[in-house]
């Protein structure tokens, strides 16, 4: 699936000069919690968020200085921060408060692809644009929809075999490099998949094994055979 197949596209934005009051008025009354900025063009040229209203003074939550720099650099360094921290809290409109470099992605943007930015870069929602301007917004939200709309049941169909299953499950463990499973480790009978596995090996690595061997098409249950691996004794 890709980007276009699960974003909103009837997407709420903003324009710069947009008041931080009507800002936080739109999220409260959409229940969103971020917008992209646009220009009057709709070109991208920022995104803002609920995390960028969480320090403001008319609520008493901006950040407390302190001076405790000694160093000359830490000194300058800190009063560049402590500058971007008074802009974000006293700042009347989005074009100050918002993020300036966006992450986008495309229509053909693959949903793993758009999965591990969100996971990577810390972020909720991520613009879909073409040619530079919203045509859409994938959210985590987004990404859980398309879970639903992917749910299947279980495979009950009587001319799947024992032997089908097994080859089946086999070659599916084969291109995981955690797996380490001999052939002689599967069997399966009357659709149910007996498992072998040795003591030493981590419970991941069980539960790894075990939801390869639910997922696969025509099984009707796993059953887990737990090997004790004698210790060696040293010399």
């Amino acid at each position: 699936m890709h980007a276009t197949d699960v974003m909103t596209t009837n997407v709420i934005t903003v324009a710069p000069d947009t008041s931080i009051q009507d800002l936080a008025t739109l999220l409260g009354n959409h229940g969103i919690s971020g917008v992209p900025v646009v220009d009057a063009a709709n070109n991208l040229v920022g995104i803002v968020s609920e995390g960028d209203l969480l320090h403001r003074a008319e609520t008493g939550t901006e950040r407390r200085t302190e001076r405790r720099r000694v160093r000359w650099l830490d000194s300058f360094l800190g009063d560049r921060d402590l500058a971007r921290d008074y802009v974000k809290s006293h700042s009347r409109t989005v074009r100050d408060v918002m993020t300036r470099d966006v992450i986008t992605v495309t229509e053909t943007t693959g949903l793993d692809e758009i999965a591990n930015l969100l996971e990577t870069e810390g972020i909720k929602r991520v613009p879909v644009v073409r040619d530079g301007k919203v045509i859409g917004i994938v959210s985590r939200a987004n990404l859980v929809r398309a879970l639903v709309a992917t749910k299947t049941q279980p495979a009950t169909s009587t001319d799947i075999d024992d032997r089908t299953i097994r080859n089946t499950l086999l070659a599916e463990l084969q291109g995981q490099p955690w797996a380490r499973v001999w052939a002689a480790d599967v069997i399966v009978r009357d659709k149910v998949v007996h498992l072998w596995c040795s003591d030493d090996r981590s419970e991941e690595e069980r539960r790894a094994l075990r939801i390869a061997a639910e997922n696969t098409p025509g099984v009707r249950g796993v059953e887990e055979h737990i090997v004790v691996v004698p210790m060696i004794p040293s010399l």
